[in-house]
């Protein structure tokens, strides 16, 4: 026999051989499978009974038990009717009363007397003016305030305004300074003098009351 040399195989296309027996080994297996699973299913699905989607229940009545028939009672007969008897109703009697006629007036109203005259009418007494108390009257002989020699080199000058309390005797009871000089010096004066005043005590009527009376007292360098 003549011996026939094959050439060598290439690794390559021994490799290319391999993998593709392979895909075709996984692809009949996966065809397997889907029919295996197809005839399970089918034969599965025919063996399923369909269940009703609802079901409805009704609730019957009892049936009551009857009772024997019982017989029958007679009825009592009605009553009769009373005839009813209407009496005539009697009107109250009725009394007449004569009213006497009125007599004659037999007296006479004798005259009254005339009314006597309203007192006249007394009018209130006018009220009395009080006279305000003074201090400028002569006879007084009131002292002037004396001038301070300080207020006098530093050239202080002002008007003071007193409020004295007169007593019913003509004495200064209590001596204010109801507007001051600006200075203390002048007011300190004025008070000292005032304090010392006779005044003629105010009057209502020909009485002698308490009062009390402004007394201006002014500081001016000629």
């Amino acid at each position: 026999m003549t011996a026939v040399s094959l050439p060598p195989l290439d690794r390559s296309e021994v490799k290319a051989t391999l993998g593709e027996r392979l895909i075709n080994g996984l692809v009949v297996l996966a065809l397997h499978l889907l029919l295996l699973y197809a005839a399970l299913y089918v034969s599965v699905k025919n063996e399923l009974v369909e269940l009703p989607t609802s079901i409805s229940v009704r609730l019957l009545p009892m049936l009551e038990e009857r009772k024997p028939d019982l017989p029958a009672r007679p009825l009592p007969p009605p009553p009769k009717a009373v005839p009813q008897v209407h009496k005539p109703v009697q009107a109250a009697p009725v009394l007449a009363v004569e009213t006497p006629m009125a007599a004659p007036a037999t007296f006479v109203v004798a005259p009254q007397p005339p009314a006597p005259p309203a007192p006249p009418a007394i009018a209130p007494p006018a009220p009395v003016a009080v006279v305000a108390a003074r201090f400028d009257a002569d006879y007084l002989h009131n002292p002037k305030p004396a001038y301070p020699a300080i207020s006098r080199r530093n050239g202080e000058e002002g008007k003071v305004l007193l409020k004295v309390r007169v007593s019913p005797q003509g004495a200064a009871l209590e001596v204010a300074v109801s507007r001051s000089s600006g200075f203390s010096r002048l007011d300190t004066a004025a008070l000292d003098a005032v304090t010392r005043w006779r005044f003629v005590p105010a009057r209502r009527g020909d009485e002698a009351v308490e009062s009390s009376v402004i007394v201006p007292v002014t500081f001016a360098l000629e």
